[in-house]
């Protein structure tokens, strides 16, 4: 897997406001774009791979669903994760 442990760490302490903080929203939605990043990489190469397109899809929607109760509960942490991590154009 792409991610270890130092590298999760890294981007709890970036977006989550701490190492261990794994449970903000911003810090998951982090790491599920990290996901997807490579997720979507390896597709490319792989386009019979069924099973790892199936984990692309639940991965996009995970992270919308974060991405849909951090826009309901506080609009401007969600423009900022948005525009930090480059998710929309």
């Amino acid at each position: 897997m792409l991610l270890t442990s130092e590298s999760k760490k890294e981007i709890f302490k970036k977006y989550g406001n701490s190492e261990t903080n794994t449970g903000s929203s911003e810090g998951q939605i982090a790491m599920f774009s990290q996901r997807i990043t490579h997720l979507t990489e390896h597709l490319k190469k792989s386009k019979k791979d069924f099973s790892t397109q199936r984990a692309l899809i639940r991965l996009v929607g995970k992270r919308r669903s974060l991405l849909d109760y951090l826009y309901k509960t506080d609009i401007n942490r969600y423009r900022a994760i948005i525009a930090d991590l480059g998710i929309r154009k």
